[in-house]
């Protein structure tokens, strides 16, 4: 960034900052909600595989998370892949929001003034979103599982949100939240620091991200980062859900880890971790290219930093070509088509004369 971008950004007002922050959630909101819809039959099969128990004669109900997936079309219906989406949506908007405004918040907060940062830094930002994102990530997940499960058993009654809601009241609908920060705090530090040095990789000579490009670099991050916090998943899904007659019941995250271990093996703690990888990097691939180019294309300047990668960091001086011939309207065109390129990520067809 450009010395005099940076004490622009230095000079930001206290209330342009709050602005930003609003404006940021916004798009952040649009961004999850459309990716958790995009992957949300992958999440109803993850979670229904980890609450899978191995130890009961008859309680394998699925052989993997491809026998998973057939058996719900079956039995449920098209319905039943989407079985919890609207208390998902109704969550998920908010959680994902709030996680890339305090990532991208920290990040400028640790970044020097000509705008680099840190691979630590990195880190701790990454981090920080992952754990301010609890108070929204439980209460839905634990209501989302519940809804998840009710399916499993077909004679079961199958209750609804509201229902699931009261019956585990205020303090019921943060169960298992120390597995959830175990998740989603190293979940973050590693996913956001990822995706950043990957977006420089996969950007051109200019520094300029093409929409695949974005995709590409959201998609592979999320593959370590999903997979390596598979345990704590594993936890936390069998403290949120209602464990059925005869099932082993957990005190705590320690207690669930050491009867996991004795009575299923280390195995079972990766279970779902294909699952997770499979719907946690196409989902974060989603929601972050639909981020950064609602940036792009609703962009509001309110004096900070914009999105890297988002501009080729080129003048319009830089477009206006050398050749003395090129006068007129070509001289105005071309720098107008290369910007409509540069904003939109398009291409268009180049000509050459013979």
């Amino acid at each position: 960034m450009k010395e005099s971008d940076a004490a622009h950004s230095e000079g930001q007002s206290a209330f342009m900052q709050v602005l930003e922050n609003f404006y940021r959630f916004f798009l952040g909101s649009i961004a999850g909600a459309t990716g958790a819809t995009a992957v949300y039959p992958i999440d109803l099969v993850k979670t229904r595989m980890q609450n899978q128990r191995t130890t009961l004669v008859g309680e394998v109900m699925y052989k993997n998370s491809w026998d998973c997936f057939k058996k719900v079309l079956r039995f449920e219906g098209v319905s039943g892949l989407y079985r919890g989406l609207a208390p998902q949506l109704v969550g998920v908007a908010p959680e994902k929001a709030i996680k890339l405004t305090v990532n991208d918040l920290m990040r400028g907060k640790l970044s020097g003034s000509d705008g680099s940062i840190t691979f630590m830094s990195e880190c701790i930002a990454g981090g920080m979103a992952g754990a301010s994102q609890v108070m929204f990530t439980n209460p839905l997940e634990i209501v989302k599982i519940r809804l998840q499960v009710a399916g499993e058993v077909s004679s079961a009654a199958r209750p609804s949100a509201i229902q699931v809601i009261k019956e585990l009241g205020f303090f019921g609908l943060y169960k298992g939240a120390r597995a959830c920060f175990l998740r989603d705090i190293p979940f973050s530090a590693i996913y956001f620091p990822t995706y950043a040095h990957l977006k420089k990789k996969f950007a051109d000579e200019n520094g300029y991200n093409t929409p695949l490009t974005l995709l590409a670099a959201a998609f592979i991050a999320g593959a370590p980062a999903a997979s390596l916090v598979t345990p704590a998943d594993v936890i936390k899904t069998r403290l949120q859900v209602t464990a059925r007659a005869g099932q082993t019941t957990y005190n705590g995250v320690f207690h669930c880890f050491k009867t996991i271990l004795k009575e299923e093996g280390g195995r079972a703690l990766w279970k779902g971790a294909p699952a997770r990888v499979f719907r946690s990097s196409p989902q974060f691939a989603v929601t972050l290219v639909t981020y950064e180019m609602l940036h792009r294309f609703f962009y509001v300047d309110f004096g900070g930093r914009k999105p890297e990668g988002s501009t080729t960091g080129r003048s319009i001086e830089d477009f206006v070509p050398p050749n003395p011939d090129h006068i007129g309207g070509y001289k105005y065109v071309r720098p107008t088509f290369e910007g409509v390129e540069t904003r939109f990520g398009l291409c268009f067809p180049k000509f050459r004369a013979s």
